[in-house]
């Protein structure tokens, strides 16, 4: 990764060292796309991030007894912060972009992060107290886990993928009208249905009886994989759709008036001027809607 010859995709190494620094670095500058983009992917990483104390720790102490001696339930502090790393950096990120727009979308995001930091918090400690299915810590966290799994999961539906928004008449039910994707429609509907599955996926861990702990973890581990590479598809497909709709991203800018539809190719005169042609008329719209949007600062200026 830090190797310095230009060989390798060094490029795109540094690019990525480069992205990566600046999530560690976040609320001192401006947030862009690919901040929140490396952002949310790294919020994917809560299993891998936690379990790498128990890795050193197991290599530093010896591979005699590894859960008795480096397990999470006992020394929690250190795995917890860890796993909170990417949710505190969307949460840092999500203030940052309120604080810059003032739009109040991006507190509510914010507030999700928040609710996943204190849903991982009650986790550790339902952990600490010996993982029993029972009392108050066992209740706290299965709360706050229904509370942020159904935040994450609306957020999932209603802002990153914009499906379930029922327009009055849809071609496809719970989709939108514009898909990317329109070869592949039942496979928008698997993504919804297993990403409800998988946000829940905290649910593995309630039964007594079943696979042990680290199995569970695997499995879970493996599903959020799933969950979040089907969710880079339609997360983009909604990004590129928005850049269009709102011309960010377009060949055409949208003229602030229309050209009178009698100025065809062969409305000349004999000699081939416009002269003949009775006055021209331009009529002037309002700017207005998407068009007015459109312009992006400094081209209408001129």
């Amino acid at each position: 990764m830090f190797d310095p010859l230009p060989w390798l995709f060094k490029k795109s190494r540094f690019w990525f060292i480069r992205n990566i620094s600046r999530l560690l670095t976040s609320g001192t500058h401006r947030v862009e796309f690919t901040d929140f983009w490396l952002g949310d992917q790294f919020c994917s990483l809560v299993f891998t991030l936690s379990n790498l104390y128990f890795v050193v720790c197991v290599y530093v102490r010896g591979f005699e007894n590894p859960w008795g001696r480096c397990a999470a339930s006992k020394n929690f502090g250190i795995p917890l912060v860890l796993a909170a790393l990417p949710l505190f950096v969307r949460f840092v990120q999500s203030v940052k972009r309120w604080f810059d727009s003032r739009l109040v979308t991006h507190l509510i995001n914010g507030g999700k992060y928040a609710a996943g930091i204190v849903q991982y918090g009650l986790y550790y400690n339902w952990r600490y107290h010996g993982s029993a299915r029972s009392g108050a810590s066992f209740a706290l966290y299965c709360l706050f886990a229904t509370i942020y799994s159904t935040y994450a999961l609306t957020w999932d539906f209603l802002m990153d993928w914009s499906v379930l928004r029922l327009p009055p008449r849809t071609k496809y039910p719970l989709l939108r009208d514009e898909l990317l994707y329109s070869d592949h429609i039942p496979v928008y509907y698997f993504a919804i249905i297993t990403n409800v599955m998988i946000r829940f996926i905290w649910l593995l861990y309630v039964p007594a009886a079943g696979p042990n702990f680290v199995v569970r973890t695997f499995i879970a581990a493996m599903l959020e994989m799933l969950r979040r590479w089907q969710w880079n598809f339609y997360r983009l497909e909604n990004e590129h759709l928005g850049n269009m709709d709102q011309y960010r991203v377009t060949r055409e800018v949208p003229l602030p008036y229309a050209i009178d539809e009698r100025l065809q190719e062969g409305d000349y005169g004999e000699d081939g001027d416009e002269s003949d042609v009775p006055a021209r008329s331009w009529h002037i719209r309002e700017w207005k809607g998407r068009a007015r949007g459109s312009i992006r600062p400094g081209i209408d200026q001129h």
